[in-house]
């Protein structure tokens, strides 16, 4: 685990407490080792990248889903609207603290969402930066 990765848990922690413990923390961890995997050079998650991620326009995916923000707002704190008019619960882990427990829909959504915006898969280090992002909210 990287210095920054570490610091970034650390950060979070002393925000949260319970925070080690916490599926998020798994799942940082667990992308943490995939990003390093699919890049020697990876080194450890920036929620300031996160937030680009969310709030850039691709282009490359649907339409009418150029980027995160579109459905989920610019603040991750507030609800956000899917196309379909139905109300999203906000992202940030402060508002909705169980948001990110259950890793396989973690992942059911990166990959929906991830191809409806990237027009392809997120990597393991942009889903560690969107999640240390809304973490970080």
């Amino acid at each position: 685990m990287s210095i920054r990765h570490l610091s970034l848990i650390a950060l979070v922690a002393a925000f949260s407490p319970a925070f080690a413990a916490t599926p998020l923390a798994a799942q940082l961890t667990a992308y943490a080792s995939a990003a390093r995997s699919e890049n020697p050079a990876f080194a450890g998650f920036s929620a300031q990248r996160g937030e680009v991620l969310h709030r850039t326009e691709f282009g490359r995916g649907k339409p009418d889903s150029p980027a995160c923000a579109s459905c989920h707002g610019q603040d991750p704190r507030q609800p956000g609207t899917a196309r379909s008019g139905k109300r999203i619960d906000p992202m940030a882990l402060s508002v909705t603290p169980g948001r990110y427990a259950d890793p396989a829909k973690v992942e059911k959504w990166f990959k929906r969402n991830c191809d409806e915006v990237l027009g392809r898969a997120c990597t393991a280090q942009e889903k560690g930066d969107w999640l240390s992002f809304v973490a970080s909210r």
